[in-house]
């Protein structure tokens, strides 16, 4: 049962986003690559219900039944976000699938960079590509593969889980669809009117693994370490059992499951 319905206020000044949706295409995010030049809206969303490349970070691909999750990308032009800063918008992305998924079951947490997790399970994960000219980032797009009503995997990937798994039930995910798209509306106004500072302390309080000693490892092997913070320039800082501190780059650390 979903214990919050999400409510979206809008008002004849507030632009909504535009919604594309497809039934099979390569990948969402590359037909925003492609007709991102040509898009002005404040926001656009394409879905589709499936996707015959879709990707992860690096080499991995997303797993995903036709018509059994949510594959869809979102593209905004953020010029307000400094270069400098622009982990800012991998924050509000994660927080704002955080906020409507808290209202279907308790334990999400984002899993730096931008993973959603439930306990130690990934239910969503997003590839976020932006360009940047004259000194601004042009353009930002989300690509978000959230396992919604899919009840067996197949790949190798160690953790997956749905929110059917979860709940024992199937969701609408038409209602999620609109409920994320409405998240991501408020946080990314959030960044609009520079609430940097209160995004940055969502996500670490959202943060997997915020609290306590757990293993981690790196190119030099396996050790202890608590989460110190992320950097605005998205380096995950810890900190070992020798007190030393150790910054990394997304890929240069594995957390341990």
């Amino acid at each position: 049962m979903i214990k919050w319905p999400f409510r979206k206020k809008t008002t004849a000044e507030t632009p909504s986003a535009t919604i594309i949706r497809l039934d099979e295409i390569d990948s969402t995010n590359n037909y925003l690559h492609l007709h991102a030049p040509q898009t002005e809206a404040w926001m656009t969303v394409v879905t589709a219900e499936f996707q015959t490349s879709g990707r992860g970070q690096g080499t991995h691909t997303w797993e995903s039944k036709p018509a059994e999750n949510l594959l869809f990308s979102v593209l905004t032009h953020p010029v307000m976000v400094p270069v400098r800063s622009q982990f800012l918008l991998s924050e509000a992305g994660a927080l704002a699938l955080k906020e409507v998924l808290d209202g279907y079951t308790d334990g999400i947490t984002l899993k730096w960079p931008n993973d959603v997790y439930w306990n130690d399970r990934k239910l969503s994960g997003t590839l976020i590509e932006t360009s940047i000219g004259g000194g601004h980032i042009k353009n930002c797009i989300f690509g978000i593969g959230l396992n919604v009503n899919q009840r067996t995997f197949e790949s190798d990937a160690p953790n997956p889980v749905s929110l059917a798994q979860i709940l024992g039930h199937d969701i609408d995910r038409e209602l999620l669809l609109k409920q994320i798209v409405a998240a991501f509306e408020k946080y990314y106004r959030m960044l609009e009117n520079g609430q940097y500072n209160a995004i940055s302390a969502l996500y670490h309080e959202a943060l997997y693994r915020r609290k306590g000693a757990y293993t981690y490892e790196d190119g030099d092997g396996r050790f202890e370490a608590t989460i110190v913070e992320v950097g605005d320039d998205g380096l995950l800082v810890l900190r070992d059992g020798d007190g030393r501190f150790r910054e990394y780059e997304f890929r240069e650390v594995k957390f341990v499951l």
